[in-house]
């Protein structure tokens, strides 16, 4: 259900508020583009700086957008556990194909913690539920092991891993099974990844560079690794470039300058620097997405 090139849909701006009209647009253009699924309001979707409400709106424009043309993995996670079942049951309510779970913040549960953090939203709704782990912005890392225990669960499907560690691919798929959806959560590395046995990305850079990156997507799925990695040599310079600050910030910079959305982020992030703008200018041009 869930492979290939899903961006980590960027939430764009306009002046402080949501600007859904553009939201629509970038949906039917990913779409157009090959991009095999969508994830909005994840890291990359500002989700710390969306009010609930907003939160919910993005999901639901997205979801009555995309019409089952492409899965949707809404984002649904906090490090509050009663604030995630809300969202897990709201993706579920209004349509969502698969629920994205960050493990909590900032509150460095255990792993006997993530077990039941887990649980709780595995039980309150039917709705097929991906892990995402980041020990870099969470602090705290789920094992394999965990992992593992949490994979016996029927709406517990995968995991989006942006440990940064290709070896935990084959780990995971020991402790997971062969059909624990295993998609990358980091661009610079998503054709190792795959390599080692993923299926895909849940990407940063695809939000600029959808067809880019849905055609190397296919290739590693089809196992032609060659066409994969040629494509891969053209875009590292932006997936470096995107984030030299962070990643959303820098990604929608480079949707600027290909006029698909605002370069507008929320506080505490700020817009890019004149010579992080420079980066990204020439990342684009090495990916032939600009004169």
């Amino acid at each position: 259900m869930l492979k290939g090139s899903i961006p980590a849909l960027v939430t764009p701006f306009r002046n402080g508020a949501l600007d859904l009209d553009t939201l629509k647009k970038l949906v039917e253009w990913h779409i157009e583009q090959g991009s095999h699924g969508l994830a909005p309001v994840g890291t990359t979707g500002e989700s710390p700086t969306l009010s609930h409400e907003e939160h919910e709106t993005v999901i639901e424009t997205v979801v009555t957008t995309v019409a089952g043309r492409i899965p949707v993995i809404a984002g649904a996670g906090s490090n509050n556990t009663a604030e995630a079942i809300r969202f897990v049951q709201f993706a579920k309510k209004v349509g969502a194909d698969a629920a994205l779970v960050v493990t909590p913040y900032y509150n460095k549960p255990t792993q006997r913690g993530l077990i039941a953090h887990y649980t709780a939203l595995h039980e309150c709704a039917e709705i097929p539920i991906v892990i995402y782990n980041i020990p870099p912005r969470s602090v705290i890392d789920m094992s394999p092991a965990t992992m593992g225990e949490l994979a016996r669960m029927p709406r517990i499907i995968g995991v989006k891993d942006a440990t940064g560690d290709l070896a935990r691919v084959c780990d995971q798929r020991i402790s997971c099974g062969r059909d624990f959806i295993q998609l990358s959560g980091e661009d610079a590395t998503a054709h190792g990844f795959n390599a080692q046995g993923g299926t895909g990305c849940i990407t940063v850079t695809g939000n600029v560079a959808p067809g880019l990156l849905s055609r190397m997507q296919e290739a590693c799925l089809a196992g032609d690794y060659a066409t994969a990695l040629e494509i891969q040599d053209k875009v590292m310079p932006l997936h470096k470039a995107v984030f030299t600050e962070p990643g959303l910030a820098g990604v929608k910079y480079a949707m600027s300058r290909l006029d698909l959305c605002s370069d507008e982020v929320r506080l505490p992030l700020t817009t890019l620097t004149d010579e992080t703008k420079a980066l990204v200018d020439d990342g684009l041009r090495h990916a032939g997405l600009l004169n």
